[in-house]
């Protein structure tokens, strides 16, 4: 076992231990197909808790997105997100010449599978912000990928923003059925309806 295995697993256990890292699954199931994951977004927890409630085959093939200002910062966090995880860095600082979704496009390319937070940036409501554009961009190109929409709950109480000590509360993610792009669906009706499919994992989850 490789020195991020064992880190990789360390955490998995760490993450459970703290938050449960529940996966419950509503109208899809975990396979190895190609899926882009997108989510609610309240905590520098989101990825990590995608990740651990996934199933361990399908973890090194499904890469998070990270802000590369934030993730490689100082070396341990820089470390783990590259060689643990295998992030996908995004700039939120680039320039008007580099194009957002390049590394994104090169994961999908690559046949990875993606953890996505359409919303941009952290949320404090319990609802979603608006959707940006790039996750109907990304549809458009790759029409064969399977969009799966996710709601991560509670783990804002878990590592509010500006916190940097983790509380011990049970959360979990609710995964929903795969959408896809329709037929001349504008961009708008698409996030919207997007957003919608995550909204809705909310009240199932809430329900349960």
């Amino acid at each position: 076992m490789t020195l991020p295995e064992a880190v990789g697993l360390l955490l998995s256990f760490l993450v459970r231990l703290i938050t449960g890292a529940q996966g419950h699954w509503h109208g899809s199931v975990p396979t190895a197909e190609q899926r882009i994951y997108f989510a609610n977004h309240q905590s520098h927890l989101d990825w990590v808790l995608i990740w651990c409630a996934l199933p361990a085959e399908l973890r090194a093939r499904t890469r998070p997105i990270a802000a590369k200002d934030y993730w490689t910062s100082n070396r341990l966090r820089h470390w783990i997100t590259r060689e643990v995880f295998n992030a996908v860095y995004v700039d939120r600082h680039r320039t008007e010449d580099q194009e957002p979704l390049e590394p994104l496009v090169a994961a999908l390319r690559n046949g990875d599978s993606l953890v996505i937070f359409p919303e941009g940036t952290r949320g404090h409501l319990d609802e979603p912000q608006p959707f940006k554009s790039g996750l109907y961009h990304l549809a458009q190109q790759f029409p064969e990928v399977q969009l799966i929409p996710a709601w991560i709950d509670n783990v804002q109480r878990v590592m509010p923003k500006g916190e940097v000590v983790p509380v011990p509360i049970l959360c979990s993610v609710t995964f929903g059925a795969p959408m896809q792009l329709l037929p001349g669906e504008d961009k708008r009706a698409f996030l919207e309806r997007a957003r919608e499919a995550v909204i809705a994992l909310r009240r199932i989850e809430r329900a349960a």
